[in-house]
């Protein structure tokens, strides 16, 4: 008799579910799955979303994020941790003390509006995500809104990017990502410690199917960090993920479709 086979690299998504299954812990699990590591999940809230939006957001107590928190931590075990939709400030001071306690990298995703413009974190909640959150982050990885609404820095052009990374290290995250997907010309994205700099381009694809890019990309993040990647590794890794993704981006519903979580399984890609 052969024994069980090891475990795979094991992360951990903190983050909203999207009853529509293209953003949120959804995509987290998918992205995981698809890039070889065991994913796990603790619930922060519940979003009734489709293609045209949300419709309803409602925030779990923080005893139920804890408890999930715990219950995974202390038996399973984690070699990433990938937050995202928060909500309030009590969720955020709540996992950011998780997180402070846990020895894994961490990857935060600030999320702040959907890909319809729809708020996903209260205004009061800001403040946590500046002072209690960023400081727990490995990686942090803000698109051009976030970073606006974190710091005040508005980028327009590329040369702005580097503006916005200092104004995001300022909080205290190891490495930031500065997301440059609202740009025009190439998807350029920055990523820098304050010395070190990677600038990561990808071609833009005409498909307007994005939604749950930003989860993919920090979940892809996490996961090669879990799998022993440098950051410069696992962000220039997932950055070839999430471009593929985008490319394989398919239509559902009446709006804007999910890109494709599964694309280097069942599309021929390479795999990642």
């Amino acid at each position: 008799m052969t024994g069980a086979p090891d475990a795979p690299p094991r992360v951990l998504t903190v983050a909203g579910s999207d009853s529509g299954g293209g953003a949120g812990v959804q995509a987290d699990l998918k992205t995981m799955l698809a890039l070889g590591v065991h994913g796990m999940s603790v619930v922060t809230a519940v979003t009734a979303q489709n293609s045209l939006g949300v419709q309803g957001a409602w925030e779990l107590p923080e005893e139920a994020v804890r408890a999930q928190y715990r219950s995974v931590v202390d038996d399973i075990g984690v070699q990433a941790v990938k937050t995202g939709m928060l909500a309030s400030a009590e969720l955020v001071e709540t996992v950011a003390e998780l997180l402070a306690a846990t020895d894994a990298p961490v990857v935060v995703d600030p999320v702040g509006v959907s890909k319809h413009g729809d708020p996903l974190l209260a205004a009061t909640a800001l403040d946590s995500v500046r002072e209690r959150l960023l400081p727990t982050a490995t990686v942090a990885t803000p698109n051009l809104d976030e970073v606006a609404q974190l710091t005040g820095v508005r980028v327009e052009s590329e040369a702005g990017m580097r503006e916005a990374a200092q104004a995001v290290l300022a909080y205290g995250p190891g490495w930031v990502v500065i997301k440059g997907g609202h740009l025009s010309g190439d998807a350029v994205d920055l990523l820098t410690d304050g010395s070190e700099e990677h600038w990561l381009r990808a071609p833009r694809y005409d498909n307007r199917h994005t939604h749950g890019t930003g989860c993919t990309l920090a979940s892809a993040i996490a996961a090669s960090l879990a799998r022993g990647l440098t950051v410069p590794e696992a962000v220039a890794a997932a950055k070839e993920y999430v471009t593929g993704a985008i490319a394989a981006g398919f239509a559902l519903g009446g709006g804007i479709g999910p890109v494709d979580h599964g694309w280097a399984l069942t599309r021929g890609g390479p795999a990642v």
